[in-house]
């Protein structure tokens, strides 16, 4: 299965759908076949949007950053009133790991992110939960107090309130919170009363900071005319909702009020619910696999791999004896290795201070590889379904003059769109290869091999490539498209060798 991380961005807004619509159009761009929005939450009296949304690693770093920059633009928080503390357009950005990947590297994911947003946006940022760089920046309520009016005043002389990256004054967009933590659930409860003084005295009866349960956070608000306990659980698994809920409903008890309804905000992990189910319906013996979604899950995840030209599942799909995926697949999934490990080098030099004055430009080489691979692996995909295409035009019925006329027309866009997925394909390998050039000059020493594979495995896309580039062109009538095809392929051909030559040598004077 491939590496997920979630990403739950809060913006300070919620009242002008343009602007959501804007920002989550941002993100989804910005991530592009890497990356899924799941949910768009938004609360009018918050004056708030939650977007809930997951990809590999690197699609989700890109779309976050996309969506910084587009709330920058459309957000002016001197303008902006709510109900839930606030400190920027972009208010708190939390990275989560959901699946092959682990809770440092979402640490790390946070503090690119947050550097390259105080670098190229000038907005402040502060680290938090598990990226941050000191004990008092963990806990978000800390970096929030006093929200941005506070901010403004106070973060050009206080040095308790200095950015961990940006600058030390604070524009329209306010200041941005980073960091990474495990799966949180945003979780609310509404009470039968206005009165909200009550909901604020439960809220600091529940939550850890003041005496409560343990992975408890909470605020007392008015919402909709109702009092309402805003919460965040942080660790569902060692304190489950079903006590949250009696917890709340044991000291509204007290007040005399009572829970009228429960409210989600964005996501929830299908466990949690489970727990509750447990509790409430006291089936203390229920296991995963009695549940038929978990078992119609698993079904449909090998089955999706498969598709997707995953790991071991696409090498089998290779080997099955069947005519898709064929050569064109296994050469962008080759290509996609190439640019991973370019990728890979890039990270690997990063933030270290030996190769300071390289900085900028390995994250440029990052963002490129990391657009590459996602290319190539969506290549993997396209290379099999214009194969299969062909064989579906040449299934057509020829009985007459019109069908075999309309016949042929169709082999024949089939046979150009054949080979305009690995003409693609050929492309992006020589990009990837330049990029392995500078990785392998300029990157992480420790990590030359991993340029030197890069590199060769680049090569072998391009070569596989040509070759279905050339099988699909000596078959279409088109001669001058053809000819055009073939003219590219020599140029990327001579660009690739010149590439491998200069990383050959690089590999033997970097020893």
């Amino acid at each position: 299965m491939r590496p997920l991380v979630e990403c739950v961005p809060n913006f300070s807004e919620a009242r002008r759908r343009e602007v959501v619509e804007a920002i989550v159009e941002a993100i989804e761009k910005g991530g592009g076949r890497e990356v899924r929005v799941l949910d768009v939450s938004s609360d009018m009296d918050h004056n708030r949007t939650v977007v809930t949304f997951l990809g590999s690693p690197a699609g989700v770093e890109a779309a976050m950053f996309a969506g910084i920059a587009k709330a920058a633009e459309l957000i002016d928080l001197n303008q902006h009133r709510g109900e839930h503390p606030r400190i920027g357009a972009t208010d708190v950005v939390p990275f989560v790991p959901l699946r092959g990947v682990s809770l440092a590297e979402c640490v790390a994911i946070a503090k690119r992110v947050g550097e390259r947003v105080g670098r190229e946006l000038s907005i402040p940022v502060y680290l938090y939960e598990a990226a941050a760089t000191r004990p008092e920046r963990q806990n978000l309520e800390n970096i929030r107090r006093g929200q941005y009016e506070t901010l403004k005043e106070d973060i050009a002389t206080d040095a308790r309130r200095a950015p961990d990256y940006g600058p030390k004054r604070v524009g329209p967009a306010g200041a941005t919170v980073i960091g990474a933590r495990a799966f949180l659930i945003a979780y609310n409860l509404y009470l039968n009363t206005a009165d909200v003084e009550i909901a604020r005295k439960i809220a600091k009866a529940i939550r850890h900071s003041s005496g409560g349960l343990r992975f408890v956070k909470a605020l007392g608000l008015l919402v909709e005319g109702q009092a309402q306990v805003s919460m965040n659980l942080t660790d569902f698994t060692k304190t489950p909702m079903a006590r949250v809920q009696e917890f709340v409903r044991r000291e509204a008890g007290r007040y005399g009020v009572s829970i009228t309804r429960s409210e989600l905000v964005g996501m929830i992990p299908q466990a949690a619910l489970v727990d509750a189910a447990q509790w409430y319906l006291q089936l203390d013996n229920l296991e995963a696999e009695q549940i038929l979604e978990n078992r119609l899950g698993e079904e449909e995840a090998a089955e999706g791999e498969v598709a997707a030209g995953a790991g071991p599942q696409f090498l089998e799909s290779l080997a099955a004896g069947t005519a898709a995926p064929g050569g064109g697949s296994a050469s962008a999934y080759a290509g996609a290795m190439a640019a991973a490990l370019v990728g890979m080098v890039a990270r690997l030099t990063l933030g270290k201070k030996k190769y300071a004055e390289v900085e900028a430009q390995m994250q440029s080489v990052l963002e490129s590889a990391d657009k590459l691979r996602a290319d190539l692996a969506a290549a993997v995909r396209d290379d099999a379904a214009a194969f299969e295409a062909v064989l579906e035009a040449f299934k057509l019925a020829k009985d007459t003059e019109a069908q075999q006329a309309a016949r042929a027309e169709a082999i024949e866009q089939a046979y150009v769109h054949a080979a305009d997925v690995p003409l693609r394909t050929a492309r992006a390998a020589v990009a990837t290869l330049g990029l392995a050039a500078i990785a392998a000059e300029k990157g992480n020493v420790n990590a030359l091999s991993d340029s030197g594979s890069a590199a060769y495995l680049a090569k072998a896309a391009l070569s596989g490539a040509a070759l279905n580039v050339r099988a699909n062109a000596a078959a279409i009538k088109d001669r001058e498209a053809a000819a055009a095809w073939l003219k590219e392929l020599s140029g990327l051909e001579a660009r690739a060798n010149d590439a491998l030559a200069a990383i050959d040598r690089t590999l033997r004077e970097r020893k």
